[in-house]
């Protein structure tokens, strides 16, 4: 049975860390950089037999507007549904009911969210983003 927690004191964050660097979206992230974004996030983990085979994270000002961020499922745990789990979990949580705008961003994994009721940007128009010169040329360069 897999348990998800949202007590940071229980992730492991080299593991954390090792998947992140090893992800198409933060390839090389540094562990202090990590540790940062854990401080500043809403995290959950999830637990087989007290191993840590998943993570995601909630950035949220908790009265409009929570961005997803970082889920992540151990290639062992994979395809069993943990990573839609950890998802509703974040959308099922108080801090984050009647929030206005809940958004993530995916290359690969859009039918797991759209399961959970997210869609493209209606008005993509609208949105703009400011990239370090090296995350713009990753990007690019993917």
């Amino acid at each position: 049975m897999i348990e998800l927690s949202d007590d940071k004191m229980r992730l492991d964050v080299g593991r954390v860390h090792g998947w992140l660097t090893a992800s198409y979206w933060s390839p090389g992230i540094t562990r202090a950089l990590v540790e940062r974004a854990i401080a500043g996030s809403h995290c959950l983990g999830a637990y087989e037999d007290g191993v840590q085979v998943g993570f995601a994270r909630a950035i949220t000002d908790c009265a409009t507007f929570a961005w997803i961020a970082d889920v992540w499922i151990d290639e062992t745990s994979r395809g069993k549904g943990l990573g839609r789990r950890m998802v509703q979990w974040i959308l099922d949580h108080p801090d984050y009911q009647g929030l206005r705008r809940i958004a993530l961003g995916t290359l690969d994994a859009h039918g797991v969210y759209e399961a959970l009721g997210f869609h493209p940007l209606l008005r993509p128009e609208r949105f703009m983003e400011r990239l370090l010169p090296a995350a713009a040329a990753a990007l690019r360069a993917s």
